[in-house]
């Protein structure tokens, strides 16, 4: 088997030595937009789930990131099997599954993203050794151990289950979604809410108990700092469209109009 002079994936490099992990979520389908951000994020989740991006513009993605330190995931649009099989045969490093609210949940997403007998994957990842460099018999030498399972806690039920989801064996990293974690409580938008800031303390500490990396979202630099301090490895910065928005607002910062 060949020896790539680099680590296959990246994240999984960077968590084994503790250190944090920077990415955003692009929602527009845009190979230029995702060339532009891949030069200075460690991931990028292609999002499948919210936005208008589908299997033909999320591959031109996947393949943007050739050549950056960027490792390509995707989001997918409920925690199907077969959502997440075209996602890995295009290349893909990683997929994000939303909305997990208990073990079986966790463990379908596990199952998902490994072959048998570990898991429930099904042969043809026809495109994906292009985009990790491989030969066919190297990817599949390489891909149970290399594709990453990220779960999203972002409902009250998982946190009232976070010990029996994070005790689910194969889970790579869980992020925590404070958008829809407050829908769930009839919250949405209110981010500083006291019983939604209650829930995520809830589910981080039992992530952080279960020793596999957390994830969580950024706005600004204070958040991220913060976020390290208390042992996040997975921060998202923002949206594509959201950081485009941001850098046209600080374009306009101390103009007279």
């Amino acid at each position: 088997m060949s020896v790539p002079s680099t680590p296959l994936n990246r994240l999984r490099q960077l968590w084994r030595e503790g250190r944090p992990a920077f990415g955003a979520i692009a929602t527009i389908p845009s190979v230029q937009m995702v060339q532009i951000m891949a030069r200075s994020l460690d991931w990028i989740i292609v999002d499948l789930e919210h936005g208008p991006i589908g299997l033909t513009e999320a591959h031109a993605m996947i393949a943007a990131t050739t050549g950056t330190p960027c490792t390509p995931l995707v989001r997918i649009a409920a925690n199907e099997p077969w959502l997440a099989k075209a996602p890995m045969d295009i290349g893909a490093f990683g997929i994000n599954f939303p909305m997990i609210t208990s073990r079986a949940d966790a463990e379908k997403a596990v199952r998902s993203v490994r072959y048998p007998p570990r898991g429930d994957r099904l042969w043809g990842p026809f495109h994906a050794p292009f985009r990790w460099g491989q030969s066919m018999p190297d990817y599949m030498a390489s891909a149970d151990d290399e594709m990453i399972c990220m779960v999203t806690i972002e409902h009250v039920d998982a946190v009232n289950r976070i010990d029996e989801i994070m005790a689910t064996p194969g889970i790579d990293v869980a992020v925590i979604g404070p958008g829809d974690l407050a829908t769930s409580i009839n919250k949405r938008g209110q981010m500083d809410d006291p019983e939604l800031l209650a829930l995520i303390a809830r589910a981080e500490a039992g992530i952080l108990r279960s020793g596999v990396p957390i994830g969580g979202v950024a706005r600004t630099a204070d958040q991220a700092n913060a976020l390290i301090d208390r042992g996040y490895r997975a921060i998202a910065l923002g949206f594509d469209w959201s950081l485009f928005q941001r850098g046209i607002m600080a374009a306009f910062e101390g103009i007279r109009r």
